[in-house]
């Protein structure tokens, strides 16, 4: 071994005054010796095998949770319907022929319009009404269950889940002095409204679209509602289609209706005053004493009977007035309804100039594309004339695009006023009548005053006889007129119908529970690795040698295995205070057979050669092995590189500068009743450093101990007394090791590290903080210490990237191999 020693100094001494080669991770032939891809992907298995347990025990309970879940909730069934919205039809009073006149529907949204009626409060209140579900036992249990439904408990518990709310006031009192609705109707919207939200969470309406055809959209829409009783969904399905095409028919003969009840309540009233001035004129014909008129008379009373006339026919157009204005005043929905009449007649009106438009459009296009045709026969696409005609091609169309443009605009001008408008006009129409009929009675009244002395039972007769004939006139026509719209309400077709019924279907639709068993597995998987990834990513300690190099910007000198269960429990012996367990076992711990073939000793060898190699031109005399915390394997370390040193036939001296928990004598078995801390705190003479010293037969190392524990171990590393110790050492020996306490607690290895030729770091994987470490690293360089590089102890090569899986391949299988041959 001596040989050796001499060939590795002779070695060192031509070296140039160069960083270490060994400093370089490119050194080792092993390093990275896969793809950066492969390397990746086995530190993604690494990161998903070390916390496997946990990703498994995650999925494991979600997926038995949900399992359990979607086990409990019982079969959900839909049924489907589907109804048709054709093209509006005109008002058969317009048709010139015997075919029903097709309007095209003014508004694109008209379709979408129909959708949102289908989903809406009124028409499910309705349905809940007709249907009687607020009695319905099946329905009711429904929603008893989607209230105790335990997510939406849980929802609720964390505020996401709206509450059911209560009424606090009475709910006359808050639409008192309402017109738009009454307190009957508000109660029936509050009383309904979880029915109606019901019907609402589990009613879908859907376009119906064909996929694989020229034009997918069609007028169906198809009407499904989910329920657990097959039966109850398919009868709820129906009836809300009914309900919507009868709501659809009543909406479009509602007009004719309120027309028709107008006109029937003036044909009663015309009809009861007809009888009452009948009676009256039979009355005063029997009366005695009429007397005759003479011609000044009868000119005054004809005159007289004129203006009643006139008056008459004010009152009668002035009370229509007033019922249509005043029934438009106080009932916002008829207003809607004419406005709506009103927009519909304007919308077709534009839609007929803008088709002429397009027509007349059209044509000069395909003129001028004709045209153009025949220019490119001749001439090029960027020919003046062909440019030209494409001028004006692109001039038409913008033509139509800003009239389209302006009928939007128009249109929602027009949206926005005619309903002020049509009120408006009724209010003006209804005063305009008002001031003609005051105008009229003002000169009746004047014109009756002339006639006082005339004979009053022949102006009473008269006025009589010609109120009775002007009565009969005004009844023939509301008669006509009445009968009229009896055939325009006939004649008045529903444009919405139901297409297909619904059927109870036989198959539920959820829960899909394979499905959503499968869907929380995936996601519970996805979820347990991404959790995974992120306790790695929070564990910031130093696990392998890319994390020295990157985050410590070090060299990694060696890499020393992890011990097995046995191995560990073998460690823990050491330092008893059994002499007997202590010797048995320390031969576990240190290296003494040189031609013992392990990977623990390989990789001491290793470092031991790093070490001489550490410094051009000569081996360093002193050396520091410290640590930032404790418990990371610094005097493990500091006496088996002693002992790989002590091999070579090197005179070794190991310091237990460890004076607050010193193990260097506890694991050579040697007093520690004098030491370091007797030496430092006396006077300093050579013979008597010698004596102090201790040297082990079996290692062949010199060993000095810390000696009793002394109240202020930093204060005597730091004295003068240190600095003697360390020169009087590296004259007699050729190494020196220093254990020392670690670094982020205690100064005494920052002071020793400004005394020695250089300093290695040890670093227990997978447990020391990058923080910690990179802070001692930075204490022992503000000192002007130099780092030679780091140990990184306790490696699970098992579990490590490509660069520690050839390391353990080379420890263990190399030897293996080695051990077969022999």
């Amino acid at each position: 071994m001596r040989e050796s020693r001499e060939l590795i100094s002779t070695r060192s001494a031509g070296r140039e005054e160069l960083e270490p080669k060994w400093q370089s991770p490119s050194y080792y032939p092993s390093y990275k010796s896969f793809s950066e891809g492969s390397a990746k992907i086995f530190e993604y298995w690494n990161v998903v095998r070390k916390r496997l347990w946990l990703i498994v025990g995650l999925v494991v309970l979600v997926t038995t949770l949900t399992a359990i879940y979607v086990a409990r909730q019982p079969n959900v069934y839909e049924a489907r319907a589907r109804v048709q919205v054709d093209l509006e039809q005109g008002n058969p009073q317009l048709q010139v022929s015997d075919r029903p006149t097709l309007l095209p529907n003014p508004d694109p949204a008209y379709f979408n319009t129909q959708l949102q009626l289908l989903t809406s409060d009124s028409l499910l209140r309705r349905v809940v009404k007709e249907m009687n579900l607020e009695t319905n036992k099946e329905f009711q249990e429904e929603r008893n269950r989607q209230q105790a439904s335990t997510w939406r408990a849980i929802l609720r518990s964390i505020g996401l889940a709206r509450e059911e709310t209560k009424k606090t006031k009475d709910l006359e009192e808050v639409v008192a002095g309402m017109n738009l609705a009454t307190a009957e109707e508000i109660n029936e919207a509050v009383r309904l409204a979880p029915f109606v939200e019901i019907l609402k969470k589990n009613l879908r309406v859907d376009p119906v679209r064909v996929s694989q055809a020229t034009f997918k959209d069609t007028r169906l829409i198809e009407i499904s509602f989910q329920h657990t009783n097959p039966e109850l969904a398919a009868l709820i399905v129906n009836g809300i289609a009914e309900v919507f095409v009868r709501q659809n028919q009543e909406k479009r003969t509602g007009t004719n209706k309120r027309t028709n009840d107008f006109l029937a309540e003036r044909i009663a009233t015309l009809q009861s005053e007809i009888k009452r001035d009948e009676m009256r004129l039979a009355e005063l014909k029997n009366n005695a004493g009429i007397l005759k008129k003479d011609e000044g008379q009868t000119i005054v009373i004809d005159r007289l009977a004129g203006l009643n006339k006139q008056l008459l026919e004010a009152e009668n157009i002035r009370k229509i007035a007033e019922a249509e204005y005043m029934a438009i005043k106080d009932s916002p929905e008829k207003l809607r309804a004419l406005a709506e009449e009103k927009l519909q007649r304007f919308i077709t009106e534009r839609e007929n100039d803008m088709r002429s438009l397009n027509n007349e459009t059209a044509k000069k296009i395909a003129e001028l594309e004709a045209e153009k045709a025949k220019l490119l026969i001749e001439y090029q696409e960027s020919a003046i004339e062909v440019q030209e005609i494409n001028r004006k091609i692109e001039a038409l169309k913008n033509t139509v695009e800003k009239a389209q443009e302006k009928n939007r605009e128009e249109l929602e001008k027009y949206r926005a006023r005619t309903a002020q408008e049509i009120l408006t006009n009724l209010q003006t129409r209804y005063e305009q009548a008002k001031a003609q009929e005051d105008k009229i009675r003002r000169a009746f009244e004047e014109q009756y005053r002339k006639a006082e002395g005339e004979n009053r039972a022949a102006i009473d007769i008269k006025l009589l006889e010609q109120n009775i004939e002007t009565n009969r006139g005004f009844l023939k026509n509301l008669i006509e007129q009445q009968s009229s719209n009896d055939v325009v309400a006939q004649g008045t077709t529903n444009n919405i119908s139901v297409v297909d019924l619904a059927i109870p279907p036989d198959t539920p639709v959820s829960p899909r529970r394979l499905l959503t068993v499968m869907v929380a597995l995936f996601l519970s998987t996805c979820f347990g690795i991404g959790l995974a990834f992120f306790l790695e990513h929070l564990d910031d300690t130093i696990k392998t040698a890319e994390d020295v190099e990157n985050y410590l910007g070090l060299p990694v000198l060696v890499v020393i295995p992890s011990m097995n269960a046995a191995q560990k429990r073998r460690l823990l012996l050491v330092g008893s205070n059994d002499d007997e367990s202590a010797s048995k076992n320390r031969s576990e711990l240190l290296i003494y057979d040189n031609s013992k073939s392990s990977s623990l000793s390989e990789a001491y060898r290793q470092l031991r050669t790093s070490i001489l190699l550490s410094v051009a031109g000569h081996a360093p005399k002193s050396l520091l092995i410290t640590s930032s915390l404790p418990a990371e394997g610094k005097t493990t370390t500091a006496v088996n590189t002693a002992i790989t040193l002590a091999q070579t036939g090197a005179k070794v001296l190991v310091i237990d500068a460890d004076m607050r928990r010193p193990r260097i004598h506890s694991i050579f078995n040697i007093s520690n009743r004098e030491g370091l801390s007797n030496l430092l705190s006396s006077e300093i003479k050579r013979d008597k450093v010698l004596d102090s010293v201790y040297f082990d037969m079996s290692s062949r190392l010199y060993l000095l101990p810390s000696g009793p524990v002394p109240p202020n171990p930093a204060e005597l590393i730091g004295s003068a007394q240190m600095s003697t110790l360390m020169e009087i050492f590296q004259k007699e020996f050729t190494h020196v090791i220093i254990d020392s306490p670690p670094i982020a607690s205690f100064t005494d290895g920052v002071l020793i590290a400004a005394m020695v030729d250089g300093v290695i770091m040890v670093v227990h994987s997978a447990k020391t903080s990058r923080q910690i470490v990179r802070r001692s690293c930075q204490l022992i360089q503000d000192v002007g210490a130099k780092i030679f590089g780091v140990l990184l102890n306790n490696v699970n090569v098992s579990s490590q990237d490509n660069y520690y899986y050839y390391q353990s391949y080379y420890y263990n299988s190399y030897y293996k191999k080695e051990e077969e041959e022999e």
